[in-house]
């Protein structure tokens, strides 16, 4: 059994350890490949402006871990087209349809880029253009392989001839057009096949080489009759759901309902998580995966450790249907806390509204379980996850709880990812992320900016100002984009651009958006009047960004828009990540 994967970059461990593998395969199976070819591999995933093409690269790989194929398809996006560049089982691995399913995947993955459809090259199986029986039976094994799914050489051109007069084994020029029964006219054939021997071939093909192949394109530019399928029947594309890789692996917080706080006016209720699995779930871009759990002493790697015993100890001497509110603020004095633990809640609370219950710890500490399985995930390879969490968790700070929020999951998933790189946490909530902001405001391995309502009108008032900019090795590593009373989505879209900016400068491995839909037009809790498309536009932009990310669900009240704007949010994200 064999499972695949695209990998997008070299930046996880679990990527690095299978783009060596890959190279393994490339130096037993393509012997004569020069080793400068194998080494740039993870430059062409990275830096795709050198190389001229976006690479994709997906391998198989076995319940080990171990990669047992792969293939490498190169995009042009410029001139919409793929060119097939190696596709390959590993030593020992042949004949068990592992090139099959590759193949069929890069299939899948040409049809969602759009454009015209496949090229590679094939060697080719006329006598008179190989010598070598054994490399003759080769060629025609492979191209009948092809030729199942309609791809065949392009006839009556100059493409196999030489580069060297009398060389053998001039490749074809093999296309597919991924079952769409596509023209090809040759003035765009050609400036593909230019395309081809320009990027890839530069080194090896003169210029009057490469114009003598490209002017033999004519029209009608047509493919080589079928030679070995009997009835020209190619094997469509699947349009099976989406392949797991290039799904949201999404993670619930399966415990959230345990705290539910039944007192009027409370919005953070569990309507919420209901309303957004209802209208996220049918779309098929999610695939559910477990909760794991995470050891408590995690909790401590964000927060003190006395705020995390107390919470836990208080929570679990609570009876089951009281909730304490904090009461008394230690304004005078905070270096001296009060002995009574329930007067010691306000030590340890920003405000008067959110309560401890006896399963306040328990919810939080799950929520807390399912931002780190997300980042979990990205680090073994998942391009997108979703932590839909309750209650949410960026205004705890280190030392406090509050606006509903009792650990702060993004800090924790930054935490679990900023061993293997570089940070960056965005915050879209209508409310200031002043807990994430306090506990790396003195870091600059993880880039904190949120875009908020101004403090002068949004809770949590006395943070969230542009003058805060971090301190000490974070200075500078802190940026707030406080916005007016009152916005749209235009005027969104200008602050979320700027925040895309600083991100981009700062370079970081993984990215983190707390996403709040308290943005939307009419939510109780925000003055804004972001609409459905929006979110859409939103999700978009931050996918350009071209990022492993792990989104954290943050508010959100309106349960009758609170699951469509999700829904939306992610369609963005999703399209701009693997494309429609």
């Amino acid at each position: 059994m064999f499972s695949i994967r695209r990998i997008y970059d070299p930046s996880m461990p679990v990527n690095r350890q299978a783009i060596n593998q890959v190279q393994q395969i490339l130096r037993d199976q393509f012997p004569a490949l020069d080793k400068k070819d194998i080494k740039k591999l993870p430059e062409q995933l990275t830096n795709p402006l050198k190389y001229r093409f976006r690479s994709i690269l997906s391998v198989a790989e076995n319940n080990k871990g171990e990669v047992v194929g792969f293939a490498l398809l190169l995009h042009a996006p410029d001139l919409k087209f793929c060119y097939l560049e190696y596709i390959s089982a590993a030593d020992k691995m042949t004949g068990r349809g592992i090139g099959g399913a590759l193949y069929e995947r890069l299939r899948g993955e040409a049809r969602a880029l759009g454009g015209i459809g496949i090229f590679m090259e094939c060697l080719p199986d006329d006598p008179e253009l190989c010598r070598d029986a054994d490399i003759l039976a080769q060629n025609k094994a492979r191209l009948k392989f092809y030729e199942q799914y309609g791809a065949r050489p392009i006839a009556n051109t100059a493409y196999e001839t030489p580069v060297t007069e009398g060389d053998d084994n001039p490749p074809y020029l093999i296309f597919d057009d991924l079952g769409e029964d596509v023209e090809l006219p040759a003035a765009r054939i050609s400036k593909i096949v230019r395309a081809i021997l320009e990027r890839k071939y530069a080194h090896l093909c003169p210029k009057a080489y490469i114009d003598l192949v490209v002017d033999s394109f004519h029209d009608p530019v047509e493919l080589r009759k079928f030679r070995y399928l009997k009835k020209n029947l190619p094997k469509p594309i699947s349009k099976g759901p989406h392949p797991p890789e290039r799904q949201i692996a999404l993670v619930v917080n399966d415990q959230h309902d345990i705290h539910h706080i039944r007192e009027r006016g409370y919005v953070e209720s569990p309507v919420r998580i209901r309303s957004i699995l209802r209208e996220i779930e049918p779309t098929g871009l999610f695939h559910r995966v477990p909760v794991r759990r995470f050891a408590e002493r995690k909790l401590k790697r964000a927060h003190a450790a006395d705020f995390v015993d107390y919470l836990k100890t208080m929570c679990a001497g609570l009876p089951e249907n009281k909730a304490l509110y904090p009461y008394v603020f230690p304004i005078r004095n905070a270096t001296r806390p009060p002995k009574e633990m329930a007067v010691k809640a306000g030590y340890y609370c920003i405000d008067t509204f959110t309560p401890l219950t006896s399963n306040a710890y328990l919810a939080a500490k799950r929520a807390v379980d399912c931002a780190m399985t997300a980042a979990r995930w990205i680090l073994e390879g998942q391009r997108l996850a979703y932590a839909l969490v309750r209650p949410p968790g960026h205004h705890a700070e280190h030392r406090a709880f509050g606006g509903f929020c009792y650990f702060n999951n993004a800090a924790l998933a930054a935490e679990e990812l900023c061993e293997y790189g570089r940070v960056a946490i965005l915050d879209i909530d209508y409310h200031h992320g002043n807990g994430t902001q306090d506990i790396f405001y003195r870091r600059r391995d993880v880039l904190t900016v949120s875009i908020h309502g101004h403090p002068r009108f949004a809770y949590p008032y006395f943070n969230g100002f542009d003058d805060e900019t971090g301190a000490e090795h974070g200075l500078g590593y802190n940026l707030n984009i406080p916005l007016p009373e009152h916005l749209d989505g235009a005027g969104y879209r200008v602050a979320l651009g700027k925040a895309i900016k600083r991100i981009r400068r700062y370079k970081p491995t993984f990215l983190i958006i707390a996403l709040g839909l308290d943005t939307a037009n009419g939510d109780p809790t925000g003055t804004w009047s972001l609409k459905g498309p929006d979110f859409v536009e939103n999700g978009r932009m931050l996918a350009e960004l071209g990022l492993p990310t792990v989104v954290i669900q943050e508010g959100g009240y309106d349960s009758r828009v609170l699951g469509s704007n999700a829904r939306k949010f992610f369609k963005g994200l999703w399209e701009g990540t693997f494309g429609s």
